[in-house]
């Protein structure tokens, strides 16, 4: 059965999940974000799954900077943009040669390490606001990964949530980040090809779904207190770091 733009009732059910929870992640709401192209990937390939949703982050982005532009830290944006910038070029020139199962591998073994860190209590208690060499790494990382499958937050949350910023802080650069780093991917991603007419029409379907998910994700944490945010959010990559492993394992 064909509805619309979508191939089946099922492709557009699961599209508006995916697109909902990323929504919410965009506002701020714990590491959804990461669900959206493994969810899509369940019922399209991955390629078309991050080709939708990349116009998609960009509109997410634009209401989560309007709501969040008071509360960046550019001095913490100043280290790990210009890495980032790197790992984006890094993921276009070798696009054609990595498999969506091992960045996905990949990035929920980094994210479960951290998890790990964090629960068996040997989180390191350091000012990492000198560390340039972790701000260059994390920042390459997280660019790479949201370049090869929109999954850059557990390498940006591996260099953040060991400062125990407030949560605000927290969310503020998390949300400009990808809003500049999604905003550079357009220009490779329309190179290899991959905003096609159908996958902008169905990007387009979803964006008032995307600005009212934004919307709400950053009501909810505006309220929520340092003590429920954190911990939330670490469960919330531990839970997105098992699907990615699992995806990567079955897919290699």
């Amino acid at each position: 059965m064909s509805y619309g733009l979508f191939n089946s009732t099922l492709e557009l059910s699961v599209t508006i999940l995916a697109v909902f929870l990323v929504g919410l992640s965009k506002g701020g709401l714990g590491g959804m974000s990461l669900l959206g192209v493994p969810l899509m990937a369940l019922v399209m390939s991955p390629v078309t799954a991050a080709a939708i949703l990349l116009p998609i982050l960009v509109v997410m982005d634009v209401v989560g900077v309007v709501a969040w532009r008071k509360w960046v830290d550019w001095k913490i944006m100043a280290r790990i943009l210009p890495a980032s910038v790197c790992g984006i070029a890094l993921g276009w020139m070798t696009a054609h040669l990595t498999s969506d199962a091992m960045i996905r591998l990949i990035v929920g073994a980094v994210s479960v390490l951290f998890v790990l860190r964090v629960v068996f209590g040997k989180t390191i208690k350091a000012d990492y606001t000198e560390n340039r060499h972790s701000a260059g790494f994390w920042g390459m990382m997280a660019g790479y990964t949201s370049f090869v499958a929109h999954a850059g937050g557990p390498p940006l949350q591996v260099y953040l949530l060991p400062r125990r910023l407030d949560p605000k802080i927290f969310t503020g650069v998390t949300v400009m980040f990808f809003a500049i780093t999604n905003a550079l991917k357009l220009i490779p991603y329309a190179a290899l090809g991959g905003f096609t007419s159908q996958n902008l029409g169905r990007a387009a379907l979803m964006m008032p779904l995307a600005i009212v998910s934004t919307w709400l994700g950053a009501w909810v944490v505006r309220r929520m207190s340092a003590s429920v945010f954190y911990p939330m959010t670490y469960i919330s990559v531990a839970l997105v770091a098992v699907k990615l492993i699992w995806d990567g394992v079955t897919g290699l």
